[in-house]
């Protein structure tokens, strides 16, 4: 390793302890001890919503989260994966895959997404996402429900919101 790479190396690190340091975020979302960030990526892409019935009271209706549609950056910007779902699908261009439990969120800034913390189930197949315990989501911009207006006369329209988001993913130590 020549010092270039070093000081890069050196950097990279403390990026990721400043910007990621659990203690910036709500409790209800920090990764339990014992684990550490295995892959950190940008989610961009959007959330359709789709206006139907509130459940349990006729005649009333709202916008419904249906499911999300991002790329994952890496923090170069260079594509590493994919968000898809239903269910929750977070896809390593290598192939391998998690699917997983939301465990808790959390209000962020008004007119975003919430931080969520997501328990991930065991990976399928081998390759970037093998091991993965947790997922969060930070940084958020956007996503929320569409603020135009939802009806009985409008029920089924869908609406696609833009959103961005970090995830960041870990593993056992």
């Amino acid at each position: 390793m020549n010092i270039t790479q070093l000081i890069g190396f050196t950097g990279l690190l403390a990026f990721t302890t400043t910007t990621f340091a659990q203690s910036s975020y709500p409790d209800a979302i920090k990764v339990p001890d014992g684990h550490k960030i295995a892959l950190e990526t940008t989610g961009v892409g959007e959330i359709i919503y789709e206006c139907r019935d509130k459940p349990n009271m006729a005649g009333q209706t709202e916008w419904t989260f249906v499911g999300p549609k991002a790329v994952l950056n890496d923090r170069s910007g260079k594509q590493v994966g994919t968000y898809f779902g239903p269910p929750a699908t977070w896809q390593a261009k290598d192939g391998s895959k998690v699917t997983g439990t939301q465990l808790a969120v959390a209000p962020s800034s008004p007119g975003n997404l919430p931080y969520q913390l997501v328990k991930a189930n065991p990976a399928e197949g081998k390759g970037a996402m093998t091991g993965v315990s947790y997922i969060q989501r930070v940084a958020l911009k956007g996503g929320v429900a569409p603020g135009s207006e939802c009806t009985t006369a409008n029920k089924g329209k869908q609406e696609v919101v833009k959103y961005q988001a970090d995830y960041i993913f870990w593993a056992a130590n």
